[in-house]
């Protein structure tokens, strides 16, 4: 396949991103916007008819079923096609837990398999291939699967027994094998165990929670998103400095976040749009305390962003604003400390993607804003909002996830 870009954009500030054809990166304001890339793919039509919209188990008990909405040029929707979705469509039953990567798609099934679709020119889809896919295909030799992460172009999963495993595009150690040499297949990261149910994904760096409470972090290092006091890549896990009692972990494009189980939320490296919640716009390769927040229950990390769910139910958001992803009714270009999602409450679950965000409440309804330039907000519509709008259709959700240019959900009944 070709590697195309959903859209023209500026060019990356990020070194390591020339000659890739990588997303996207720019100084506050200076966004523009193009015309659509038509994305060249190859569809194993096969895998989709044989799995159908709901997978082989969809003709007794399809749910939990995952749904999907956004851009599909990669076939990252799943669904057998490559167009845009503004509203919810149906991918795949029996899932327990998805991750939206950039232009791939990961999902977890209830029976520990793990099945991928999408982009897949570094072998994201980890089945030994490097063929696109717009239905689900299965990763091979992995089970016992509890979680998954996708990542630009490469994939992470967490096995029952604390090991994490990786595929993809490697070039900055990103798969934690202790090489740089991109996989078609799961490897396993060196020297990890004793994760627990939390492993992070960002553009090229890695992040897994332990059981005691600290962090392990590899990959790209470039403006110290891996939070060890340097700048160097590493190919391999190493500790995030004095970070402990952690209960959650996320990785934006750039920069990482943490929760301490006291509701306190956590940030290092990349900063240039106050995605640290710091109050700066400096970088910093060692955790920095995300100001005036505290009783926190869950975070995420977007493209130069942050959402975090307050105990209270509301959303607290930072950082990169231009498109309204920040949800307070503007679309100021940047927030260098959190402020409050407007209309927003009885939240428990929130995603961030590149430029657009979700949240789940707990009425299991889904609201989203920011940009929707290819229907990622799944509200039937291509408009922008700086304020939460409803997904259409969606109810009894579980969880969700916001990724490049697109969204999934998990749906545990009709």
């Amino acid at each position: 396949m070709t590697d195309l870009m959903p859209e023209a954009l500026p060019d990356s500030p990020h070194p390591k991103s020339a000659g890739r054809g990588r997303l996207r990166r720019w100084v506050p304001g200076s966004r523009a916007r193009a015309a659509v890339v038509a994305a060249v793919l190859t569809v194993t039509a096969a895998a989709a008819a044989a799995l159908g919209p709901a997978g082989p188990a969809a003709a007794y008990v399809p749910y939990p079923l995952a749904f999907a909405w956004g851009y599909g040029g990669y076939g990252q929707l799943g669904n057998g096609s490559t167009a845009n979705q503004s509203s919810p469509v149906s991918v795949l039953g029996q899932v327990i837990q998805v991750s939206a990567g950039y232009r791939h798609t990961l999902a977890v099934r209830a029976d520990g398999t793990v099945w991928a679709w999408g982009c897949n020119t570094k072998g994201e889809l980890g089945n030994g291939t490097t063929t696109a896919s717009s239905g689900p295909v299965q990763v091979t030799g992995l089970t016992g699967i509890v979680k998954v992460a996708a990542g630009y172009d490469y994939s992470l999963a967490l096995r029952s027994d604390g090991t994490v495993w990786a595929w993809g595009y490697n070039v900055n150690g990103e798969l934690g094998d202790g090489t740089t040499t991109d996989r078609t297949v799961p490897v396993k990261a060196a020297g990890l165990t004793g994760v627990t149910t939390q492993i992070a994904a960002g553009h090229d760096h890695s992040l897994a929670l332990r059981l005691d409470g600290t962090v392990a972090a590899w990959g790209d290092n470039t403006h110290g998103q891996l939070g060890d006091g340097t700048t160097t890549d590493h190919t391999t896990p190493v500790n995030v400095l004095g970070l402990t009692g952690v209960t959650q972990i996320d990785a934006g494009e750039l920069h990482s976040l943490a929760v301490r189980a006291d509701g306190t939320v956590w940030a290092w490296g990349y900063n240039v749009a106050g995605q640290l919640g710091d109050g700066s716009t400096t970088d910093h390769t060692t955790r920095v305390k995300v100001a005036g927040l505290t009783g926190v229950n869950q975070i995420a990390a977007g493209g130069y962003y942050g959402l975090a769910v307050r105990s209270d139910g509301t959303v607290a958001a930072w950082g990169d604003n231009y498109l309204g992803q920040l949800g307070d009714g503007t679309a100021k270009n940047v927030r260098i400390t959190p402020v409050t999602v407007s209309s927003l409450t009885n939240v428990f679950r929130v995603s961030a993607g590149l430029d657009h965000s979700v949240a789940v409440r707990s009425d299991g309804t889904v609201a989203a804003w920011g940009d929707n330039y290819f229907g990622e907000l799944g509200d039937g519509t291509t408009t922008s909002q700086t304020t939460p709008v409803t997904v259409l259709g969606l109810s009894a959700v579980s969880q969700i996830s916001a990724g490049g240019y697109h969204t999934v959900a998990t749906v545990t009944g009709p």
